[in-house]
């Protein structure tokens, strides 16, 4: 039997003879059905086709993207610690090549997810790599497709992966959207990985929605909580969800100011800037 996966936002379902009704995430008004309806593949499928990238983004830290694009377009980063690698995020593309690569660069010991639209075939990826687990904030369970003994719901606002490397629940696009900190990056300054709980904007500023393709912003009280939650953590860069959404320096100041932009935005007082 199959394990279907959406096209639209690339997340993979249980093994079954037939496709799902309905996709569980694009039904959600953070997400959307695609308006040629509802569409499905699977991975031995997706292997004619796909193939996926590594870039080295600076020391410790990898970047893993399918091409062309497939679905949402994330992709996913690979930490390297001396306890074992962590994935952040994950991508819905995986095959032998893809497996060989990351065993030869000291395997998973886990994967931390931002929150459930980057979930993609986590459970894929985790059985792949000796079952390691998979962590996800407890307030987004009900958004999982594919539930799975890997997976470890934490709760709270913060939880310790391993020395420097913390989960902190910032909340927003979901109620558990989650950022990774990462002490040691950026030549001990100090990385922030986002997803898009702060969603690095073309400008390099940041922005904060309930939805992205909908366009249905946060209320100020809930993106002032993000900034809050963040307010003890150094950090001198932030790499979003996609390639190209990376604020290589000063993204500390970048996020108070885009914090303070957003709010006067939605507030009606944004002709102060």
């Amino acid at each position: 039997m199959p394990a279907f996966v959406c096209t639209t936002c690339g997340c993979q379902y249980p093994n079954t003879d037939a496709p799902p009704a309905f996709c569980l995430i694009c039904r959600d008004d953070r997400q959307y059905v695609n308006p040629a309806g509802q569409s499905w593949t699977t991975l031995p499928a997706m292997r004619k086709t796909y193939f996926n990238a590594f870039r080295r983004l600076e020391p410790g830290l990898m970047g893993i993207g399918t091409f062309p694009a497939f679905a949402i377009g994330q992709r996913a980063l690979m930490l390297r610690t001396p306890v074992g690698n962590i994935l952040w995020d994950c991508v819905s593309f995986l095959d032998d090549t893809t497996i060989t690569i990351i065993k030869a660069l000291g395997g998973l010991a886990g994967i931390a997810c931002s929150h459930p639209h980057f979930l993609a075939t986590v459970v894929e990826w985790s059985h792949a790599f000796e079952s390691v687990p998979v962590y996800l904030h407890a307030m987004d369970r009900k958004f999982v497709t594919r539930l799975d003994p890997v997976v470890t719901f934490w709760e709270g606002d913060r939880m310790e992966l391993t020395e420097g490397i913390n989960l902190v629940r910032c909340g927003g696009h979901f109620p558990g959207s989650t950022v990774l900190h990462w002490s040691q990056g950026a030549e001990g300054q100090g990385v922030l990985l986002t997803g898009d709980t702060l969603q690095v904007r073309p400008d390099k500023g940041l922005t904060f929605m309930h939805s992205y393709p909908n366009l249905i912003p946060l209320d100020p009280a809930t993106v002032q909580r993000i900034a809050d939650a963040l307010a003890e953590w150094p950090f001198e860069t932030i790499y979003g969800g996609w390639w190209e959404r990376v604020i290589p320096s000063g993204a500390k100041q970048v996020m108070a100011n885009s914090v303070e932009q957003y709010i006067a935005a939605v507030t009606g007082s944004a002709e102060s800037f």
